[in-house]
């Protein structure tokens, strides 16, 4: 029997909360990538994890906010506590290395290209696995050129995405970039949707797992608290908020110096500032 599928059986409610959440993942974990371009070398990798589990927990947290408005008609919806773990993590470990790439190799060229396609793989591969677990009285299958579709807004968009955040222009640029990405990932995640076909079998088997509401609703309070404190960070970090130059330290190298030369004066311009010198004639006088 094909089940009917609603994705907004809160209205509007789900869609707006799960768009401010990726936006919000977003803002802070592009931020983080613009600081660790032009943090010193030693620091980049701290601001790149925090970066990744940025993104990470806000697209995670964006899924499952428009999964608590996900019904299907003629059979209730459970989680498989494992599955949604992993798609956590799998999230943030792709979405990390796709950081990684343009935090070391810049926004550009082919290093955008990679880092934008494993991170928009990454948003993908966390969508499809958080529906992998769920677990109700029935099938599902996917519209293959739907799913085709919503992986390549997640790639694109992430390239875009990275790419603004690569350009080091301010905050204002950057709350861009964090538009297009939590546009992106929501349009991902309800393209992903609107593929999904549901078959109940109407079988009357309870289903395994857990209740949307005993497993979402405390799953993501670990996610939700890493944002606001990744948000106090960017509080409380200048460079973070303003974009401001954040440039490394020259590197001492032989043969090359620890600061540049000091410009001295030419021999005239130093005469000049001693004042008025009295002309003497150099024929001898005579005595």
């Amino acid at each position: 029997m094909q089940g009917t599928v609603d994705g907004f059986s809160y209205g509007l409610v789900t869609p707006l909360a799960a768009f401010l959440m990726a936006c919000l993942g977003g803002a802070l974990g592009l931020r983080c990538t613009t600081r660790a371009i032009t943090a010193p070398r030693r620091r980049r990798p701290l601001w790149l994890v925090l970066g990744s589990v940025a993104i990470g927990s806000g697209i995670w947290t964006m899924h499952f906010v428009g999964m608590m408005g996900f019904a299907i008609e003629g059979t209730p919806i459970h989680y498989d506590r494992a599955l949604t773990f992993a798609s956590l993590a799998v999230g943030i470990l792709m979405v990390g290395t796709g950081i990684f790439i343009v935090g070391y190799r810049g926004a550009s060229g082919t290093a955008l290209f990679t880092g934008g396609t494993v991170t928009g793989l990454g948003i993908a591969s966390m969508h499809y696995l958080g529906m992998a677990g769920m677990s109700l009285d029935g099938s599902l299958d996917y519209n293959t050129v739907l799913v085709a579709a919503s992986v390549a807004i997640a790639m694109a968009a992430a390239s875009a995405a990275l790419w603004a955040a690569g350009q080091v222009k301010g905050f204002l640029w950057s709350v861009g970039a964090s538009l297009v990405m939590g546009l992106a990932v929501t349009g991902m995640h309800y393209t992903g949707m609107a593929a999904l076909d549901v078959h109940v079998h109407g079988t009357a088997t309870p289903a395994q797992g857990e209740s949307a509401a005993a497993l979402l609703g405390p799953l993501m309070v670990g996610p939700l608290a890493f944002l606001v404190l990744a948000g106090i960070v960017a509080i409380f970090d200048p460079l973070l908020v303003t974009g401001g130059p954040g440039r490394s330290p020259a590197e001492h190298r032989p043969g090359i110096p620890a600061h540049p030369p000091a410009h001295h004066r030419p021999p005239r311009a130093r005469l000049r500032l001693r004042g008025p010198v009295e002309h003497r004639s150099r024929t001898p006088q005579r005595r």
